[in-house]
């Protein structure tokens, strides 16, 4: 299932706003003759309303050019991931497919029409010099019922949408800007759905000022576990190198990263079977990973090499291995074991098993907490230091890797109460932990290479993995290791926490 972007942006309108004249926004030409629609939507979530409070909708919609099924998952920075299927019959239930991707949000609960909403839709393409449609303006007068799970009153209003199709950026903002000139309102609401729901499509919680360690602690737990769900649907989807797993993979890291540097105020016997399910998770999500990651770094260099060898059979190989292990991850993402993880991630969120002191002032404890993953990341860094060359010394820079990521993640945390000062120890540790990155990346190539190495008296392949090979060893990313260490490791950044 192919996803597609959507990026819109929308405008409340009063019954007697008429549009203003379009061509007087700049780069359009005109717009296209309106064409009229009517479409019927029926809206599906859980009876607790678990998607629309993710700002995840779930319509079947008759009427349009594009009737079907529209799944439309939030992406963090905007826009929306859509993914249409046929319509089928009316009254089918949402496609077995659609209801798999959102598995995480659901946990297995059904699958109910929660709203009905009918829009009368005006619709005009937006055209640019040379007659193409950078974008579409929607008129919608709407009426929208509320079925489950309670029944409610009719809501009716008006809307206008500017989608983008072949314009940039600067075509949304030229266009809303003459609209809200001439009297529109941007809309305060995700969606439509919303507007019917009201407040209980609202996302549960409000902020509160952080001022002890587990409100801290809460904070950042919670924002690590909605950015692994938000990116649960995408692993599920990809067939390739998205970035998914490895952003799902990086917020489970940083979840085990405050689980472990906050140990002194948890209880350790609650934490430790949770934080074994977490590193379950994060190795099948790291089998796909490393093969991301080998695959895209061997597929740069051969790029590089003289005459551009053809895709050796040993790099198709690798990419059959990466199919293979992320259906066994989708496998896993369907299993009750990991539904229950979930569970257990949200405990943790709402109600952390924390100890009395960690309700005490959180700037102290934080300071006292980012100091002392400061010092196990020198630490671990000394040791590398005194380390013989090879490979003890390899493992213990990638120790000192993992302690700089720790850190990093730990003063992420700590920024809202330390401010500045935690946000450049953050930065600063994340510089080291590329650049040893880098240089695991290298190791673990090498290896890799090694295990694939050509039968005696073949030549099968024996060009380009030598060639690999010796690309790995001269391929040196610790040439910038002492200047990028010196930067994470002075002192004055914790003296000024």
């Amino acid at each position: 299932m192919a996803a597609h972007v959507e990026v819109e942006r929308k405008y409340e309108a009063g019954s007697g706003y008429s549009l203003p004249d379009l061509r007087e926004v700049p780069g359009l030409s005109a717009a296209a003759e309106p064409r009229t629609l009517t479409l019927t939507a029926h809206y599906y979530d859980t009876a607790d309303l678990r998607l629309a409070r993710r700002g995840i909708t779930l319509r079947r919609r008759t009427g349009g050019t594009d009737d079907g099924w529209h799944l439309k998952l939030p992406r963090a920075k905007g826009g929306r991931d859509e993914i249409q299927r046929p319509a089928g019959e009316a009254g089918s239930p949402p496609p077995p497919e659609l209801a798999d991707l959102l598995l995480a949000h659901t946990r297995g609960r059904p699958l109910v029409a929660v709203a009905e909403i009918r829009t009368d839709r005006t619709q005009r393409a937006l055209l640019g010099r040379n007659g193409t449609v950078l974008a579409q303006l929607v008129d919608d007068n709407v009426t929208g019922i509320r079925l489950e799970p309670r029944a409610g009153g009719v809501v009716t209003w008006r809307e206008l949408e500017v989608e983008l199709v072949d314009g940039g950026q600067d075509v949304l903002d030229a266009v809303g800007d003459h609209l809200t000139g001439s009297g529109a309102r941007a809309s305060e609401a995700p969606n439509k759905l919303s507007v019917v729901l009201g407040g209980d499509a609202a996302p549960g919680g409000r902020p509160v000022e952080l001022r002890s360690t587990a409100q801290v602690m809460s904070a950042y737990l919670s924002a690590q576990a909605t950015r692994m769900l938000s990116y649960d649907p995408r692993v599920r989807l990809a067939d390739h190198d998205d970035d998914s797993v490895h952003k799902m993979r990086t917020s489970i890291r940083r979840f085990r990263s405050i689980l472990r540097t906050h140990r002194k105020v948890l209880d350790r016997s609650s934490v430790k079977p949770l934080d074994a399910e977490l590193k379950w998770l994060s190795d099948a999500l790291g089998e796909v990973r490393d093969l991301e990651v080998l695959r895209a770094r061997f597929r740069a260099q051969l790029a590089g090499l003289p005459g551009r060898p053809g895709e050796p059979g040993w790099l198709l190989e690798m990419e059959h291995q990466e199919l293979q292990a992320r259906e066994r991850l989708r496998g896993l993402l369907r299993s009750q074991r990991y539904l229950a993880l979930l569970d257990r991630i949200d405990a943790m969120v709402t109600d952390p098993p924390v100890h009395r002191k960690a309700h005490k002032a959180a700037r102290k404890r934080e300071r006292k907490i980012v100091a002392k993953a400061w010092r196990k990341m020198t630490d671990a860094y000394q040791e590398a230091q005194k380390a013989p060359q090879g490979g003890d010394r390899n493992a213990a820079l990638h120790k000192t890797r993992k302690a700089a990521k720790r850190l990093r993640h730990t003063a992420e945390a700590a920024e809202p109460v330390l401010g500045k000062p935690a946000a450049e120890i953050a930065r600063r540790a994340e510089k080291l932990q590329d650049v040893l990155g880098d240089n695991q990346d290298r190791i673990v190539a090498a290896r890799r290479l090694e295990q694939m190495a050509p039968e005696p008296g073949g030549t099968s392949d024996a060009y380009t993995l030598g060639a690999l090979t010796t690309l790995q060893r001269y391929d040196d990313p610790l040439t910038d290791l002492p200047r990028t260490w010196r930067k994470a490791a002075a002192p004055k950044l914790v003296k000024h926490l």
